[in-house]
């Protein structure tokens, strides 16, 4: 029995990868499948840069609005939603575009998930207990002191992908890091083309500026202030994304507006260069600028999808 072909879209924030998987979808009969670790929780829209209603009339989108921000979802659920999305897509006769920036989500879509020990009921509660009390980064700091390598990859103030590979290296003894490199993401459950979009950095760095803007323009400080009084917790999972944590701080008075969108800007800029740095690691892909390269990035795919061509390593 043959893959399903999909077509995968990476790159960091604010490279334009939404319109490029809307684009592709309506050209390739296509349905978008989010890989995005912010769009599965309900209510965070405008910082999320989350479809509107109206491209989702154009284009059906899978793995959105999963979850409330007070709840904690990993990759082990993403995958579960991304491959029953797939295999949904596939049955139907249509094509599914993957779209995001969570790297480890697209990995474990295409390559597998790491069979590391189970979540531990009571670890992850006392882990979450530190992490409401003392903050994310610090446990990042006990994070690169057990598991240095896996420090390396997540953010300090990723707090769900920080508890998880706490838990793990207490649970087991062995780092996580290890874990994945024993594993090795060799499963291939479909024939993928992967395009990651890329700009020079000046040109993302001002389409990053814009969009922050843009976001709080558009209503970024009234959505916060709504998750607020509806009793979300600053640190609730879903709302420790950049942009939320910036525009709390506003609204508890610690910042003005212009110091929080500053501040967001610098967050999603740090934010962008570890996803260029997750991402060129990754093997098979077909590097792209995503105006300049529109026409050859069409064929890419239309050749792709036909069985004429197969997908394009990364260039040197």
């Amino acid at each position: 029995m043959s893959r399903p072909r999909i077509v995968c879209i990476i790159g960091p924030t604010a490279s334009g990868k939404s319109a490029l998987a809307l684009e592709l979808a309506e050209r390739f009969s296509g349905e978008i499948v989010s890989a995005d670790s912010r769009q599965v929780y309900r209510r965070l829209d405008l910082g999320t840069a989350k479809p509107s209603a109206a491209e989702r009339a154009r284009v059906a989108h899978h793995c959105l609005d999963l979850v409330d921000p007070g709840c904690a979802f990993d990759v082990a659920r993403f995958r579960e939603a991304g491959t029953s999305a797939i295999v949904d897509i596939a049955a139907r006769g249509k094509t599914a575009v993957v779209a995001g920036g969570t790297g480890l989500y697209v990995r474990v879509l295409l390559r597998g998930l790491c069979p590391a020990p189970p979540a531990s009921p009571a670890l992850r509660t006392a882990l979450r207990r530190l992490l409401n009390v003392r903050g994310a980064p610090a446990l990042h700091r006990a994070l690169a002191a057990l598991d240095p390598e896996s420090a390396g990859r997540i953010g300090a103030h990723d707090g769900v992908r920080i508890l998880r590979a706490l838990e793990v290296g207490v649970v087991s003894g062995i780092p996580l890091s290890r874990w994945q490199a024993d594993h090795g993401f060799a499963e291939r459950p479909y024939d993928a083309l992967v395009i990651g979009l890329e700009r020079p950095v000046a040109e993302l760095d001002a389409r990053i500026v814009e969009r922050a803007r843009a976001m709080v323009d558009g209503g970024l400080v009234e959505e916060v202030r709504t998750l607020r009084d509806q009793g979300f917790a600053a640190d609730a999972p879903g709302l420790c994304a950049v942009g939320y944590r910036e525009m709390r701080a506003h609204l508890d008075g610690e910042s003005d507006l212009e110091t929080a969108t500053a501040a967001m800007v610098l967050a999603t800029r740090r934010f962008a260069k570890r996803q260029r740095t997750w991402f060129r690691r990754e093997p098979d892909v077909l590097w792209r600028h995503p105006e300049r390269d529109r026409a050859a990035i069409v064929e890419s795919v239309a050749a792709f999808l036909a069985g004429t061509a197969p997908a394009v390593p990364a260039r040197a």
